[in-house]
């Protein structure tokens, strides 16, 4: 039987992501030329291969049998790719990675900095991902991996690798100055205006499902788009909020925000890494990966 090879790729990524649009985007392809190439594989083959739905397209049992063997022989020459690009060594390149502000901030500025000193030649592209944006970009393939802040719910072929725990405290403006030698609980925080990211964060579900565990609604009088809109926010005395330690820090010091204590303990977050453990890497995001994970395996 005489198939295009070509197919037979395309195929794996239809079958991969189950998703005509996103096997194209992976591929640097249109969703029409990936459609018509699977249609000359059925007939070429004179096998069906996908059952088509209003909410993607799903393998019938010989398309299963199929993707069993693609599947194989495409890590395979994943594998050989990696050599390849590994003899050619790290002096160009470049790496996709989906980072979350609380991230950048407390842990991969420094990384950054030491990979960039180490690798110049390596081009990084950073973008700026709430955590289930980061999650979709990396299930899309638009990314090599994402570095962002949980809770993160991710399902295989995702894995999700710990990478620093971070703490969060509740902090106020100077004219809250006296609250800081107080101890407020969830409940008295309705008395103060509070500041938190939209509601289509995962910080704010997080503080949502916080609050609702303790049998109150988390009702913020001020929303925000992003993280670092926050403290300034904090310091104009628009209200109270919830912030990495490690981000309020220096602010504390300079006594330009005050530390309020919670009666309540606020679970502590981690830093994470999202990736595909079937989307190959090349060899810069490969060092990359390697550099942050080396010291920082849970």
């Amino acid at each position: 039987m005489n198939v295009n090879f070509e197919y037979y790729r395309i195929f794996y990524y239809v079958a991969k992501y189950h998703n005509f649009t996103k096997a194209a985007h992976t591929l640097g392809s249109s969703q029409p030329n990936v459609t018509r190439a699977m249609n000359c594989l059925e007939q070429q083959i004179n096998t069906t291969l996908f059952v088509r739905t209003n909410r993607g397209i799903q393998l019938t049992p010989e398309g299963e049998k199929l993707y069993t063997h693609i599947s194989a022989a495409m890590s395979q020459i994943f594998a050989a790719e990696e050599e390849l690009s590994d003899s050619t060594g790290l002096s160009h390149g470049s790496i996709s990675i989906g980072v979350s502000e609380t991230a950048l901030n407390i842990f991969l500025f420094n990384k950054l900095k030491t990979f960039h000193m180490t690798y110049p030649g390596i081009r990084l592209k950073l973008y700026n991902y709430s955590t289930s944006q980061a999650i979709d970009a990396v299930k899309s393939g638009k990314i090599d991996f994402a570095i962002v802040s949980t809770p993160a719910s991710v399902e295989s072929p995702l894995r999700q690798i710990m990478l620093q725990p971070f703490q969060e405290i509740l902090v106020g403006g100077t004219t809250f100055t006296a609250l800081g030698s107080q101890e407020l609980s969830l409940a008295e925080l309705k008395n103060y205006p509070l500041i938190s990211l939209g509601r289509e964060t995962t910080t704010f579900q997080f503080y949502h499902a916080l609050f609702l565990s303790h049998g109150l609604e988390l009702a913020p009088d001020t929303e925000t788009a992003t993280t670092d809109q926050i403290l300034p926010l904090v310091k104009c005395e628009l209200g109270l909020a919830f912030l990495p330690e490690a981000m309020a820090h220096d602010s504390i010091q300079k006594r330009e925000i005050v530390q309020i204590s919670l009666k309540e303990n606020i679970p502590e977050r981690n830093i994470c890494m999202l990736y595909d453990c079937q989307h190959p890497l090349n060899s810069a995001a490969r060092q990359f990966r390697k550099m942050i994970l080396e010291n920082h395996l849970s």
